[in-house]
């Protein structure tokens, strides 16, 4: 039977063309999310519960028993690249993160699926989902339902359900007076983003982002075991600055980044240099610049360490003496760029970068 005209389309659009925003760029402004969420209605927290919204910490954790805790989390966005396999893969991989950040084994997913009916063929939606269930096959991960609607964007994503010792969980707030902090991957995919979308980003180019951004977290609970890892996020859509210093509120810390340690993708200064750049990052420091110091002569410093990362890199707190046994789970779980970037100290919430 052949498809009925409202859905055949006469050519099939660019992804990225039928949204405003890409990945975790399309996130809500910070000190924007900030304000809506003061507004919520204050609820009674049951002992059970964990982690929840009092720290933007990356997942919900529910403590089912002494042994177990359920860990739950929604990631979705619009598209970051063209080829929706790439895409499903890569939104798919962003949501499982968050799992992952908190140093949990993921174990189920439910898709989130919106999607332009009439402008996209049934093929590319199919590829799109396609592409996040290879993404949650490697990871262990079922995918067993979902939800879907008639979209003007097209949405992908996931909620994901994960599986934790409560004693192994790891929070956003709970680093200690000089732990060193080390990023797991390098920065520079929503500067990658934003050259794509002007056609400015080479084959080698996207070969990096789709590498870098498929590349699933799975040393977070391996790094959860490590007793000298005291605190875990993943940096996304607020940027480095803006998820350490989620660490460093939760943990009433400061801390210091060197620019110059922080791992960078390949070419991503020259493209930063050439002003492309996305909105995200403009609005990432218009939220919170004022609590970051750049004391560097990086002219650029400010653009990378704020620039939106989608499926960005797991951000680990430990003790110095551990940071040997950090970098070496890093590398046998294939994260040859991780690196220590900085370190956290005594004194009010803020970064100074160097």
């Amino acid at each position: 039977m052949s498809e009925s005209p409202e859905h055949k389309p006469a050519t099939v659009p660019r992804l990225t063309s039928l949204s405003h925003g890409g990945g975790c760029g399309c996130k809500i402004a910070p000190a924007l999310l900030q304000d809506i969420l003061r507004q919520q209605l204050a609820q009674t927290v049951p002992p059970q519960l964990l982690v929840g919204t009092e720290t933007a910490d990356d997942a919900a954790v529910w403590q089912l028993d002494e042994h177990q805790a359920l860990v739950a989390t929604t990631d979705f966005f619009m598209p970051i690249v063209d080829d929706p396999v790439d895409f499903g893969m890569i939104a798919a991989t962003n949501a499982i993160s968050d799992v992952y950040a908190m140093g949990a084994r993921p174990v189920l997913a439910l898709a989130i699926v919106g999607m332009p009916v009439g402008v996209l063929p049934p093929q590319t939606i199919g590829d799109i989902l396609r592409g996040g269930q290879q993404a949650c096959a490697r990871a262990g991960v079922v995918v067993a339902g979902g939800h879907s609607i008639d979209s003007v964007e097209p949405i992908y994503g996931l909620a994901v359900i994960g599986l934790g010792a409560p004693a192994r969980i790891r929070r956003n707030r709970d680093a200690r007076d000089g732990d060193l902090l080390v990023l797991g991957k390098p920065l520079g995919v929503g500067i990658y983003s934003a050259a794509l979308k002007k056609d400015r980003l080479d084959a080698a180019g996207y070969r990096a982002l789709v590498a870098s951004t498929t590349r699933l977290n799975t040393p977070g609970p391996l790094l959860a075991q490590i007793d000298g890892v005291h605190a875990l996020t993943d940096v996304t859509g607020f940027g480095l600055l803006g998820h350490a210093l989620e660490v460093c509120r939760g943990s009433g810390l400061a801390a210091r980044i060197r620019a110059d340690a922080v791992p960078l993708l390949p070419g991503v200064r020259e493209l930063a240099a050439a002003g492309l750049l996305t909105g995200a990052s403009r609005r990432n420091w218009e939220s919170y610049g004022a609590e970051v110091r750049l004391e560097c002569a990086d002219d650029l410093a400010q653009s990378l360490l704020t620039d939106p990362q989608t499926s960005g890199g797991l951000l680990v707190s430990c003790d110095p003496a551990a940071l040997p046994r950090v970098l070496e789970v890093f590398a046998a779980e294939g994260f040859a760029d991780a690196a220590p970037i900085g370190r956290l100290q005594r004194g009010a919430p803020g970064i100074v970068v160097e």
